[in-house]
């Protein structure tokens, strides 16, 4: 019997080993690819199985000095916070400090409609509380310590977005009120209960909250682009006490790996929390997860966006998978990258960036497509202008981004790798439709 088993065991391993090789070596050079194409500057964790297949990191992690990012470099995660922060409350609830259906009026007994607003509504960006990074900066000074006063301020008095539990907006605002309520329901600041509650059980010690004044070696820069689009101009940062519990904390990818696997492992709460947490209540949107189908698996996610800095955070947790990216640039293509290192996972095709050479098109040619575009499936509209010989895309939801030809009827994003466009033209070369692909994904955009 031993002797039937010994060569299967063998075989299996083998092609465990090759697995791990080949799709290891796809997903570096992805990596590199785009770190080419200087869409990404960081590091990257993918695992599969426990099985850790990329640990590296990729750039400067200060420009100046020509100091390299490393497997230990710390970065801000912004939203990707909201996960925790989800994560905390139902372990709050678990211990019976708090409701899910309790209501901000419990603990804000003067809070407009407080008495309507539920904390899985704040939970699930159902509460139709404004956003407040919605306002002009110059209202919310980012850079500015904030009292929580000041930062209920910016939007109690505003008018709700809709009926609380009706619609779907995402509120940073929102996820503010649960930092500010774990305080009233523990006694506790939310940075506090973040470490005694996650960080401590998942072996976090390299996480923390007030990134602008951290004082550590592994410490990452954070960039924007300049004029020419290279990620070379130092970003400001944001205050700890304005992101707060909606993006306030920083960690490595290993930390984040930490959480990951605690999760995995039931450590921080329990299986139905988990369950809870990560089924959609509106927009692919459960508790601080977005939740997807991938490749045939179910895959919750969340992305992070603060001044210099991105994250993406992607896990399948019925294959234990990890796919952990941290960039210390305002790079829009590390949930491009992401699926992209998913698809290699699951040896399916996935798309490669290329050096792409713009050519100069008359402004005659370019007025043909400027006008209005709507992406139905995301009812996201993009108004396309012509500023200084240029097509410049404006997204509703989104950042302006530059538009280069690769010829008459193609172009693609100056900002973004894997980006590009077709314009489906009448008889006399004006644009009826966008064709937009976007890493092997096409959706097309009719012309209103």
């Amino acid at each position: 019997m031993l002797k039937r088993i010994l060569p299967l065991l063998c075989t299996l391993f083998a092609v465990q080993t090759l697995y791990a090789q080949t799709t290891t070596q796809k997903i570096d050079t992805l990596l590199y690819a785009y770190h080419d194409q200087h869409q990404f500057s960081g590091t990257a964790l993918v695992a599969v199985h426990g099985q850790i297949l990329i640990d590296k990191a990729y750039g400067p992690a200060n420009v100046a000095d020509h100091t390299p990012n490393t497997t230990n470099s710390q970065y801000q995660l912004a939203s990707v916070t909201k996960t925790f922060t989800s994560t905390l409350i139902l372990k709050l609830a678990e211990l019976h400090q708090l409701s899910l259906d309790d209501h901000i009026s419990k603990f804000y007994p003067a809070y407009p409609h407080g008495d309507s607003i539920t904390i899985r509504q704040l939970l699930s960006h159902t509460s139709g509380i404004f956003n407040y990074t919605r306002l002009d900066r110059d209202l919310w000074h980012p850079e500015q310590p904030a009292t929580e006063e000041k930062m209920i301020a910016l939007f109690k008095d505003k008018p709700l977005d809709f009926l609380p539990g009706t619609s779907w907006n995402y509120s940073n605002s929102g996820y503010s009120m649960l930092g500010y309520i774990v305080h009233k329901a523990t006694g506790m600041p939310w940075e506090a209960a973040v470490r005694k509650y996650i960080f401590k059980p998942a072996g976090m010690q390299h996480s923390g909250f007030d990134f602008a004044h951290l004082q550590s070696n592994n410490r990452t820069i954070g960039y924007v682009a300049d004029s020419l689009n290279n990620y070379t101009k130092i970003s400001p940062l944001v205050d700890s006490s304005v992101s707060f519990s909606a993006g306030a904390i920083y960690a490595t990818t290993g930390d984040l790996y930490r959480f990951h696997q605690a999760l995995q492992q039931n450590r921080i709460i329990s299986a139905q929390s988990i369950a809870l947490a990560t089924t959609p209540v509106k927009n692919h949107y459960g508790f601080g997860w977005e939740i997807d189908t991938l490749f045939g698996h179910k895959a919750v996610m969340h992305s992070g966006g603060i001044f210099g800095f991105r994250s993406q955070l992607l896990r399948v947790p019925e294959d234990d998978i990890c796919i952990i990216l941290l960039s210390n640039t305002e790079t829009p293509a590390l949930n491009g990258i992401a699926k992209s290192i998913l698809a290699a996972c699951y040896q399916q095709p996935y798309y490669i960036p290329t050096k792409k050479v713009a050519v100069k098109l008359s402004e005659d040619i370019l007025k043909k497509y400027t006008g209005m575009y709507k992406i139905t499936a995301q009812s996201l509209l993009v108004e396309l202008k012509l500023e200084n010989g240029q097509l410049v895309a404006y997204p509703d939801k989104g950042p302006r981004s530059p538009m280069s030809a690769a010829d008459n009827t193609h172009f693609f994003l100056d900002n973004e790798a894997g980006f590009d466009i077709e314009f489906v033209t009448d008889n006399n070369g004006n644009a009826t439709a966008m064709r937009i692909t976007r890493n092997g994904e096409t959706r097309v955009a009719p012309k209103q």
